[in-house]
């Protein structure tokens, strides 16, 4: 079978998967207003997604082996094209809550699939260019969804957001039955099923997803229902992981774990996308409430750093087989890292060149750390094993994004009132910078027609507001910098990890 052909077949159903789990946050006000519910009610619509997605994405080397691997593909595609229909017709939010839910089952398994089919399929001299494929969606899916959903909204409807997954995955159904081809190693088996590690997994990390989307909005543990849901995540996980090291067929294999380079590498894995998500999330915040950008120009500085991705990707692909990988993983890390460190330097005088460049460099970083990791990590798994690897490998993905985007939504609210409380500390009466100010402002405010007595109660207004405003700056420069510190300190960890002979000839003894 064509290996091209294959890849196609993959990335399409995989690629509209990661823009449904970004498309959704653009039309959540017209979903909102359109049935009639809340602000945090609504938001349901997006966690009941991501918790069903992230059940799943673990099992899925299982489910493949227990169903077929093919097989439950298109089961996949079928239930996420189908769900998506349900949701472009749900009536009230409830339901599509319930159809969201359907819709993360079937898209959480395409992800890992598309990645173990793409290494089997590629030679691995070519692993490198198959995840250049692979990170293509992966990268390119969160920048354009936004984009597409505020499009789709803003021209037609919220419905059609979801309608638009029909023919795209109708055709993805119709490649997979022609194109995919499963090996020996991946066809049906009969398996005693772990039923305690599958309830231990679904609620482990169902209620460890609704805490690191819901935390900062319900205050983390001055919250009842935060802390109850994470003391029920921890001791689900801690007792799966006891349960899948007795289990004749565990759902997730974690003596993969053993092997060196893979741990390390999902360990880079999550901080890296706790570093990408964390970053593409603070910068439209402060693109939108601090500089006063649109949505639309926000999204213009969000990306030419998708396409510098896009062009890094395939350039790393070619020389993961020509120099170490490691070196390249190297320094994909330090890119990255330092575009965290140029965006922890943004102020309120700042413009698009300055804020549009970093994104670049940050872009230019991950195509460079994605596809040498990827082919480190994947490099000494044996075939049979690579459903269950590329499964825990894009689960540590995601929750890396996950608690990415919950600590630096976390820091920037705690240290915007930190930095709220020392400012006024220092601002008095008695101050002459203060004085001079609030003339300034006064005299500006009775130029334009109010009486002295007014003017000078809206300066104090003015200058409070002004205050806040580089309080929330100072706020939005410690949590970028704060990423670029975590980034750094990922670097040792790739002295760990082994080369392979994906990235070229095995010095004697590296076993």
């Amino acid at each position: 079978m064509n290996k091209w052909l294959v890849a196609l077949t993959v990335m399409l159903p995989t690629l509209i998967e990661i823009i449904d789990i970004s498309v959704v946050n653009v039309a959540l006000d017209h979903i909102r207003g359109s049935l009639s519910a809340g602000i945090d009610e609504s938001t349901w619509a997006i966690t009941s997604y991501l918790v069903s997605n992230a059940i799943i994405i673990p099992m899925t080397g299982w489910l493949s082996r227990l169903f077929g691997r093919k097989r439950y593909m298109i089961f996949s595609i079928s239930l996420f094209t189908f769900s998506s229909l349900l949701c472009g017709s749900a009536w009230n939010l409830q339901s599509l809550i319930v159809f969201r839910i359907l819709q993360g089952i079937g898209g959480g398994a395409l992800q890992p699939i598309s990645q173990s089919i793409l290494l089997e399929t590629f030679p691995p001299k070519q692993h490198g260019m198959a995840m250049a494929i692979f990170g293509v969606g992966i990268m390119f899916g969160p920048i354009v969804g936004p984009l597409l959903g505020g499009w789709i909204t803003d021209n037609w409807s919220w419905h059609w957001i979801f309608f638009i997954n029909i023919p795209i995955g109708i055709v993805s159904i119709l490649m997979c039955l022609f194109f995919i081809v499963d090996p020996p190693y991946m066809k049906r088996m009969k398996m005693k099923i772990d039923y305690w590690g599958l309830a231990f997994l679904a609620i482990g990390l169902g209620c460890l997803q609704i805490v690191l989307d819901k935390g900062e909005r319900e205050d983390w543990f001055s919250s009842g229902f935060i802390t109850w849901l994470t003391a029920i995540s921890a001791l689900s996980l801690i007792l799966f992981v006891i349960v899948e090291f007795f289990a004749e067929h565990p759902i997730v294999n974690m003596k993969t774990f053993k092997n060196r380079t893979f741990t390390t590498g999902n360990l880079v894995m999550f901080f890296a996308f706790f570093n990408l998500f964390g970053s593409i999330v603070l910068l439209p915040i402060y693109l939108q409430t601090l500089m006063g950008y649109t949505a639309t120009l926000a999204g213009m500085v969000l990306g030419p750093g998708g396409v510098a991705t896009l062009v890094a990707m395939p350039i790393a692909g070619r020389l993961v087989t020509k120099v170490n990988p490691k070196g390249l993983l190297a320094f994909g890390i330090i890119v990255a890292a330092y575009s965290t460190f140029l965006m922890s330097k943004f102020n309120l005088l700042a413009d698009f060149d300055t804020v549009i460049w970093p994104r670049v460099v940050l872009g230019v970083g991950m195509g460079f750390l994605f596809i040498p990791l990827t082919t480190l990590t994947m490099a000494e798994i044996k075939k049979e094993d690579m459903g269950n690897a590329s499964a825990i490998y894009n689960l540590l993905r995601n929750l890396g994004g996950s608690f990415g985007v919950a600590f630096v939504t976390t820091m920037l609210a705690r240290r915007a009132q930190f930095h709220q409380n020392h400012l006024v500390d220092h601002l008095s009466l008695f101050d002459t910078n203060y004085q001079v100010l609030a003339s300034q402002t006064s005299h500006i405010l009775q130029y334009k027609g109010l009486s002295p007595g007014v003017a000078d109660q809206g300066s104090l207004g003015m200058i409070y507001g002004r205050l806040l405003r580089e309080a929330s700056m100072i706020s939005f420069n410690d949590a970028f910098h704060l990423l670029s510190v975590l980034m750094i300190l990922v670097l040792p960890l790739v002295l760990i990890m082994r080369r392979s002979k994906a990235g070229g000839p095995m010095p004697p003894g590296a076993h």
